[in-house]
């Protein structure tokens, strides 16, 4: 590592949670890598009085710690993946060397989510500080598969701690929720994903003798045209409408006067709690079997619906938010989807609240430098609130 800019030596210095979020981000954990990442913050938890387990699944790392034998237990949840960089040339400076300018730190993470981790940290390592002997437990739970194929993150590590039959009251991830300013949005919840492959099957042809073809873009016209005008639900208190999105469509013969022999498309329903995925597999298999035409749908189940209902757990976040930015956050189930579709089920009051996402996934991806005081001071009152 180089010489650091006397700026951003001057934040190192000033402030722990820059000083951690900087040496995750040199972490190069390109998901499903972590890279180091969940060791640098092992070490810290460990010297607070967790007990950490490093569980590995297939490919990808996971961190499991936990401080206290009693409940309630309040999770701080979250992932040291990333998405790849990009054009390193499009990037202002490397994206794995963290970088200040006008009041921003870039770098690959920095929102999403190395800033919620560092400042998780910090806080617990002040909580703790100031309350040794706290009110029941406190947890952290972390992986490196949040942005690939999220099988072997967050989904196995809720399943063997149900198996142990370990409970988490509360969990808190720290996944850029914000959208303008810090703090104006807490993720109470988030739309179910279901993905499907369609196939249908044809009989190439000329074009000028369409009576002795059988083209498939033909009988799917009418199919898509229907499944794009369905008004699916009207969204209900707390979830917009359920949405349907088409992302890809293939069927090509390589000719110009020559109709395919087949189709391959892939869509998405983002679905609200008004609906099983189960029904809305139904749904859309009685939309094509109204047109009677052959196919093939091949189903994912990314996500299903969560909401966490107003409670202690929203009650103190929102209360934190206001005291720390004097804004009313809005509680949003908007969005894509999180590992907190994979806590919740299990009883757990989920909540998310982290920085701003306008960057994320970007080139130049950053956080503005001001805000990570805030965010670890956040954390802090928000375990001040929940276990004193």
């Amino acid at each position: 590592m180089g010489a650091l800019s006397n700026d951003l030596q001057e934040h190192v210095d000033g402030d722990p949670t820059v000083a951690l979020l900087c040496d995750l981000i040199r972490c190069r954990s390109v998901t499903p890598e972590d890279a180091g990442c969940q060791e640098i913050l092992a070490a810290r938890l460990r010297e607070l009085g967790f007990d950490c387990e490093s569980l590995p699944f297939g490919e990808v790392n996971n961190l499991w710690a936990k401080r206290g034998n009693k409940g309630p237990v309040l999770c701080f949840a979250g992932h040291t993946d990333v998405v790849p960089p990009g054009s390193a040339e499009e990037w202002h400076s490397d994206p794995f060397e963290p970088d200040i300018r006008d009041g921003l730190l870039f770098g690959r993470g920095a929102a999403d989510m190395k800033s919620g981790l560092a400042a998780m940290i910090v806080a617990l390592e002040r909580f703790i500080g100031e309350h040794p002997n706290h009110k029941g437990s406190l947890a952290m739970l972390v992986t490196s598969d949040e942005e690939g194929p999220a099988r072997d993150g967050t989904l196995k590590v809720v399943e063997m701690l149900q198996a142990r039959g370990e409970s988490i009251e509360w969990c808190v991830l720290g996944e850029p929720s914000s959208q303008s300013e810090l703090g104006d949005t807490i993720r109470i919840g988030r739309r179910g994903s279901l993905s499907a492959i369609l196939s249908i099957k044809g009989i190439q042809g000329h074009v000028a003798y369409p009576q002795l073809a059988d083209n498939p873009i033909s009988r799917f016209a009418p199919v898509l045209a229907e499944l794009h005008t369905t008004q699916w639900d009207s969204g209900n208190e707390h979830f917009p409408p359920t949405s349907f999105q088409v992302v890809e469509v293939i069927s090509s013969s390589g000719a110009p006067n020559v109709t395919p022999a087949d189709l391959t498309a892939r869509f998405n329903l983002r679905y609200s709690t008004e609906w099983t995925h189960e029904q809305l597999k139904k749904r859309v298999a009685d939309i094509f079997d109204s047109h009677e035409i052959g196919y093939e749908l091949t189903w994912h189940l990314s996500g299903q619906p969560f909401l966490t209902m107003p409670g202690k757990l929203t009650e103190a976040a929102s209360q934190v938010v206001t005291e720390q930015t004097g804004l009313t956050p809005e509680l949003s189930t908007g969005g894509g989807t999180s590992d907190g579709r994979f806590i919740s089920p299990a009883g757990t009051d989920v909540v998310e609240l982290g920085p701003v996402n306008a960057s994320i996934h970007k080139i130049n991806e950053h956080i503005k430098l001001a805000d990570l005081p805030v965010l670890t001071s956040m954390y802090q009152k928000l375990m001040e609130r929940l276990l004193t």
